[in-house]
């Protein structure tokens, strides 16, 4: 039995004639730039974040990059970000000019330990970006409290978290802006890139709708220096196609990741761990295992597909070999990156692949 990581044909063919449809209705529609399309898919996911405003964008990057330039965020400022996590979430802050300020994450849940950021604020400390890390929500509560004490903004990265909610509401207001990708391999996923920023706060929507558009407003009239990153049209009506089965697809992730944390043999492997207060999107389910790759390979032979999400953490990456600031004081980080493994997990998998992927992983381990 193959068992895919994430099949994105399937979650195209079960809305095959809806996403047609959605595409035909653009190609009609003359309108390749922006234009009602846009507007409409933005509409409709403020409304599902329950914020005020939406603002795509080309990418996830671009959406974090411009949320913290919208902030007034650059150069000789810093920005509290999780040492566990996806380089974008650094690299947006290193784009702007500014320094990200490491932090290691919780050996429990991987997202940030909100007991170490305090610490690490200093009179250069600009914000707190908070990771919603393989879907499920960070200790907002706590991270709002320390910003709140310092005066300092709070951004999400919410990536991997569509439809995740926290204390019973879906993310996407909790903070000043919270920044997304639209990425095929999302939850909710586009055929190609895109991202979106929500926010309550009318002035950084503002700033990010003139960023994402060479600084224009109105065509010919550039108010400030911009970039061009704007969400397809084509990639919109997807979206908004796609955004009616997001609750159910992410029901069915949950309904797997239950089967995992009930079935598999946790004398052998770290399972996630999930506070009470959070609901998580699952959009990865991560066990850890001190002979990862043993492991990995292992599985392999079965023809089961896993990934490491992320085998390299940011600070040991070439693109920061010049920061020396966190270079021997990240444990746990470095830990983590050696020990995560991703397992199949996506609104698709059959439950014949989950009952495999459960029994061939508790045949193996005794034996790594």
């Amino acid at each position: 039995m193959k068992v895919p990581f994430l099949d994105l044909q399937a979650s195209y063919l079960e809305i095959k004639e809806e996403i047609d449809a959605a595409v035909q209705r653009v190609l009609m529609s003359g309108q390749y730039i922006l234009g009602q399309e846009v507007e409409a898919f933005e509409s409709e996911w403020a409304q599902y974040c329950q914020a005020d405003q939406a603002v795509s964008v080309g990418n996830g990057l671009d959406a974090l990059r411009f949320t913290l330039m919208a902030m007034g965020i650059g150069p000789g400022d810093e920005v509290i970000v999780p040492a566990h996590t996806f380089i974008a979430s650094w690299l947006a802050i290193s784009q702007c000019g500014a320094t990200p300020i490491a932090i290691e994450p919780d050996p429990h849940t991987l997202n940030i330990d909100c007991t170490k950021v305090e610490s690490a604020i200093g009179d250069k400390t600009r914000a707190i970006m908070a990771v919603h890390l393989y879907g499920q929500p960070a200790d907002m509560d706590s991270i709002h409290e320390i910003a709140d004490r310092h005066q300092l903004r709070v951004i999400e990265d919410a990536a991997q978290s569509h439809g995740a909610r926290y204390k019973n509401k879906v993310i996407g207001s909790h903070s000043d802006a919270v920044a997304w990708s639209f990425y095929p391999g999302k939850n909710l996923g586009a055929m190609g890139d895109g991202g979106a920023v929500t926010t309550n706060n009318r002035a950084i929507a503002d700033k990010i709708r003139l960023l994402r558009n060479y600084g224009s407003e109105a065509k010919y009239k550039n108010e400030i220096q911009g970039f061009n990153s704007r969400l397809d049209p084509i990639q919109a009506a997807i979206l908004r196609v796609k955004l009616k089965y997001l609750d159910l697809w992410n029901l069915r992730r949950k309904a797997i990741a239950e089967i995992y944390l009930k079935q598999i043999n946790e004398n052998f492997v770290i399972k996630p761990s999930t506070p009470q207060w959070v609901d998580s999107a699952w959009h990865l389910f991560v066990i850890q295992h001190a002979q990862r790759d043993r492991l990995k390979a292992e599985l392999d032979t079965f023809e089961i597909n896993t990934l490491v999400h992320y085998p390299t953490p940011p600070h040991k990456q070439i693109a920061y070999s010049d920061s020396i600031r966190h270079r021997g004081i990240l444990p746990i980080t470095e830990k983590i990156s050696n020990t995560v493994l991703s397992l199949p997990i996506g609104p698709h998998l059959s439950m014949e692949c989950v009952e495999f992927v459960v029994s061939t992983l508790n045949a193996v381990l005794p034996k790594i």
